[in-house]
């Protein structure tokens, strides 16, 4: 199933933290840990682990025993515990209490948030499919790659792209990682959840985005009936109209499975795409002649596999990936008898359009300012409330050949958080006689909510100065 590699393709701005931030966090460490180690400690895997979860608000008893997830996360030197549950770290572990503070948050569960409306009227669209959103965001690498035929050099093993708990342990990266388990209990299925990529900075990416997928599953012997008939029911039932452009092909290079039948393929091939095709003129339909066209893709654990698009305000938008899933993962569920189609997107990016939100890092809002713009069932356009001066400043270092770019931006990420509104490489040169390579980032600063002074961003700067010295070993330049 899907959305992991259907890519399609984020709380307000913390402010500087105080001493007292998380004093629990803090005891933890300094009764169990000597003065050095817990340097260390801080240095390179846990850098703000004394200042990570002062946002999440005190709860009731009654509130944390019925949901985990809502529990504040917990590091010591040798574990972590998240969602209630608690896990041992070695060489792997390279998630942040910057990270695991997000997975309390559950944006997509709160009704009057963005995130939830969209994942709601796509839900509409699909009546009859069991809807799953309340996963933990922890599982193991068996589920998240293994089970879905990821091969072991794949790059989305790398630790510069994953957040690992511990060699064996991960935040899922998409919400197929439950594929399996949902598959054995329902054959028309979807799945919402917060996923977790490390990744750039800038007003479009976060390290923490929203998924969701869907299948549906037919008897194979039966498949060809029974698609006709539900796209014969659908069609007359629609309302608005779709123009959609379809040159796809069956190729070499997006195959047709050997074990399927091609009749049983084509038509479930047609379901997928006469299902999204209505699923988004559902979601735009504030579009008259709303126009998708469908482009071949290559994804794991499907084949053959697309991308839709959308034209939208004149751009094309890719909107999702889907594709007919790989028989051995149906078998491997118990599904041998079965064939079946799956999707997946990603909600920012559709909230971003359809609600007209420029900063991803918005979704992450606390300020009422935002959430009130809200109601369920609706799809209104944001009104900005603020737009507060930038602070720019600019890092230079000689590089290493350790150096990757998504382990700068997670350090940039651990000392100032969401006040950071993007990171550019501006400049870069190899020293023709010592072969270094400098590299010069510009920050750019920036409050959702208040005014940030040079003064304190001064003080967030050298931080980071030092942080990105110490952990990454490079020369400051």
């Amino acid at each position: 199933m899907a959305s992991g590699m259907f890519r399609a393709a984020t709380q307000s701005s913390r402010a500087l933290r105080s001493a007292a931030a998380a004093p629990t966090v803090r005891t933890l460490l300094s009764s169990t840990t000597s003065r050095s180690a817990r340097a260390v400690l801080q240095r390179t895997l846990r850098p703000t682990l004394t200042a990570s979860f002062h946002t999440t608000p005190l709860r009731f008893t009654s509130e944390v025993e019925s949901n985990p997830m809502k529990e504040t996360p917990v590091i010591t030197p040798d574990n972590i515990t998240v969602g209630g549950k608690t896990y041992p770290s070695d060489k792997f572990t390279n998630v942040t209490p910057t990270i695991l503070e997000k997975t309390t948050r559950q944006l997509h569960l709160i009704p009057k948030h963005p995130i939830a409306i969209i994942k709601d009227l796509i839900a509409s669209g699909f009546p009859g499919f069991k809807h799953y959103d309340t996963f933990p965001p922890v599982v193991t690498t068996k589920e998240n790659f293994d089970d879905l035929c990821f091969s072991d050099d794949h790059p989305g093993r790398a630790v510069t792209d994953t957040y690992y708990l511990n060699e064996k342990t991960m935040l899922r990266t998409h919400t197929s990682a439950h594929q399996l388990q949902v598959m054995t209990e329902s054959d028309k299925i979807l799945v919402t959840a917060d996923v977790y990529r490390r990744d750039e900075i800038d007003a479009s990416h976060y390290p923490v985005f929203h998924q969701m997928e869907g299948a549906q599953l037919f008897d194979v012997k039966t498949a060809v009936d029974v698609i006709r008939k539900e796209i014969a029911q659908s069609t007359s039932a629609a309302s608005g109209s779709v123009h959609t452009t379809d040159t796809t092909l069956i190729t070499p290079e997006n195959p047709k499975q050997d074990c399927h039948d091609e009749a049983a393929m084509l038509a479930t091939a047609d379901h997928l795409k006469h299902s999204l095709n209505m699923m988004v003129r559902k979601l735009f339909s504030h579009e008259k002649d709303l126009q998708v066209r469908w482009i071949d893709a290559q994804f794991p654990f499907t084949s053959p596999s697309w991308e839709m698009e959308i034209l939208y305000q004149g751009k094309w938008l890719e909107v999702l990936g889907c594709g007919v899933i790989r028989q051995d993962i149906l078998n491997n569920a118990g599904k041998p008898d079965k064939i079946g189609w799956a999707f997946g997107l990603g909600l920012e990016r559709l909230a971003l359009v359809l609600f007209g939100i420029p900063d991803i890092r918005l979704f992450w809002s606390k300020d009422e300012r935002f959430l009130r713009q809200f109601e369920p069932g609706t799809i209104q356009k944001f009104k900005p409330f603020s737009k507060y001066p930038a602070c720019i400043k600019d890092i230079s270092f000689w590089s290493n050949d350790q150096f990757h770019e998504n382990n700068f931006c997670e350090i940039v990420r651990d000392v100032a958080g969401d006040i950071v509104e993007d990171v550019q490489l501006i400049d870069e040169f190899t020293h023709p006689k010592t072969k270094k390579r400098s590299m010069c980032y510009r920050i750019n600063y920036r409050s959702m909510d208040r005014n940030v002074t040079n003064d304190e961003i001064n003080v967030l700067q050298e931080k980071l100065r030092d942080e990105v010295v110490n952990r990454m070993k490079v020369e400051l330049r």
